[in-house]
Order: C-alpha cells, then sequence, then structure tokens
C-alpha cells in the first residue's frame, strides 16, 4: 500500500476518519493525501448559515477566502507534530465535493480511500452522508468507511459479508491484504433471508471452498439468518463483537440502482463500524 486518500470537511467524524488513515499508513508504510474541496460560490449555492454568497466579482472574493481558510487548516493538520511519523500531503480543489473526490480518485488511483459518513451539521450531515455513498458507488479504489472513532483501532476481527461470486476474487484480495496488516481473524458470512435461502451444510461447504482457493488462513464460516441481508450483516457483526464490515457492491447507477439498491451502501449507511467496500464489475 503505498498511497491513502482522506476527503475532509475539518469536521470532528472527518479527523476520525483521518486518524484511522494514519494509523493503517504506520502499519503499511503509505502516505496519506488530505483532499479538502472548496465549492466554488455561485448564485445556486448557499453558505453553512444559508445566506446566499455575494454576487459578481465578490464571488469569486469569496470563494478566494474559502480556499485561503482551508489552506490553513489542511497545514495546521499537515504539520501537526502528533501526525510526524506519516507522510501527509494536503491538496485543495474547487467545485463540486462529489466530482472533486472522484475526480482525484481516478487521477491517483489511491490504494485506500477513508471517509467519514458525517458533517459538522445536520445538513452537512446530509451532504457529507450523501457524497460518501457515492464515492462508495462509483470510485474505482476501495473505500473505509467511517461513522464514528472506533473504539479500537486494532482491527481484529472482520466481518467478510460474502456472495462468493467470482467477481469477488479482486475484492477478497484486499480484504486479506487487511487480514495482513492487522493479523486479524476473517469472519466469512452468508445471510439467508426468507426470499434467498440456502441450507447451511451447502453454504458452509462452499464457503470452505472459496476461502481456500483464495489463500486465506485463520478464519470462520457462518451462516446468519436474518429478515434482510443488510441488518443481517449489522447484526452478525454485532453478534460477534467485529471491528470491520468488509463487502463487495456491484456499483448500480440509474434506474437499476433505484430498483434494487445497494446493500454495501445501506450497510455503510446504517452501520457504527468501519465498513470497507469496493465496486466489482459485474
Amino acid at each position: 500500500m503505498k498511497n491513502i486518500l482522506v476527503p475532509t470537511d475539518f469536521s470532528k467524524v472527518s479527523i476520525n476518519a483521518l486518524e484511522v488513515a494514519l494509523d493503517i499508513a504506520k502499519r503499511s508504510g503509505a502516505d496519506v493525501t488530505l483532499l479538502h474541496v472548496v465549492e466554488e460560490a455561485t448564485l445556486e449555492s448557499f453558505s453553512v448559515s444559508g445566506q446566499g454568497p455575494p454576487k459578481g466579482w465578490e464571488e469569486k472574493m469569496f470563494t478566494a477566502e474559502l480556499i485561503k481558510k482551508a489552506k490553513k487548516q489542511l497545514e495546521k493538520v499537515v504539520l501537526d507534530p502528533k501526525y510526524k511519523s506519516v507522510t501527509i500531503n494536503g491538496e485543495i480543489r474547487v467545485g463540486n465535493p462529489f466530482h472533486g473526490m472522484r475526480t482525484i480518485i481516478s487521477e491517483q488511483k489511491p490504494d485506500l480511500v477513508v471517509m467519514g459518513t458525517h458533517g459538522q451539521t445536520n445538513l452537512e450531515s446530509m451532504i457529507i452522508g450523501s457524497n460518501t455513498e457515492r464515492v462508495v458507488r462509483h470510485a474505482k479504489s476501495p473505500v473505509l468507511s467511517i461513522h464514528q472513532k472506533p473504539t479500537n483501532l486494532n482491527f481484529k476481527n472482520i466481518v467478510f459479508a460474502t456472495g462468493m461470486h467470482k467477481d469477488e476474487e479482486v475484492f477478497s484480495r484486499i480484504v486479506k491484504r487487511a487480514q495482513e496488516i492487522y493479523k486479524a481473524t476473517v469472519h466469512f458470512v452468508r445471510i439467508n433471508t426468507p426470499g434467498d435461502f440456502q441450507r447451511d451444510r451447502v453454504v458452509k461447504d462452499y464457503m470452505e471452498k472459496f476461502a481456500k482457493k483464495l489463500g486465506f488462513k485463520n478464519y470462520t464460516v457462518n451462516v446468519y439468518n436474518d429478515t434482510s441481508t443488510e441488518e443481517g450483516v449489522i447484526y452478525f457483526a454485532e453478534s460477534i463483537n467485529a471491528d470491520m464490515i468488509a463487502m463487495a457492491t456491484h456499483g448500480r447507477t440509474g434506474f437499476a440502482h433505484v430498483m434494487a439498491g445497494s446493500i454495501a451502501e445501506d450497510v455503510v449507511g446504517h452501520s457504527k463500524r468501519p465498513v470497507l467496500t469496493f465496486v466489482t464489475k459485474r
């Protein structure tokens, strides 16, 4: 692992995400890029207080002031002595937050993106939360979503919720790398629901073959019954007090996404635990 990207709005939860990223960087030897996207002032945009920005040339001055403020905030974090053990690079982009994040992910191809799932206020919470789920859906890099500061940064138990599809093999290598970094136990789990039920014996046998084929060691295989896959994943993770949830997403967009949604995005939106996701081709 060489580069970890951390989008930030300087809120508490984004700092929590940064601290998780720094811990991973220390363990893996990676550098961290701290990204802040300044949303350019337009007639359609508005500030946190709900006031419209000034018009004309004043809009440019307003944006310039936001950039100046962001630079100071980035420098404060980058130069913080407590982070000196990791190389942190600050980067500022101007424009739409989601497109700014998506662009830099495409440009830099980071090995991992670590994001908080809420902003500073209720309004920002909706904006940032929405952007996190959109990044999860579109990013070509693995994304680790942090809802709140983990009680333990030593992720010893990783739940790998899997359908054991062939297209998950790339993601499996990502999970395996996380397991190696933390010397963790991986708990494979298949969620049985009323509409998608398979016998435990059949599933566990297939899961064993799947894990061995991918070269996993130190793992368990599990079947968990629930009314929905999303709740099953979250409740299973709670039942074993897992430190992280890992699951692939198929990155549905447009009408298909509206109709089917994404289980991984739902888990990101509702789980209190860190969730590692990756878009697979299907």
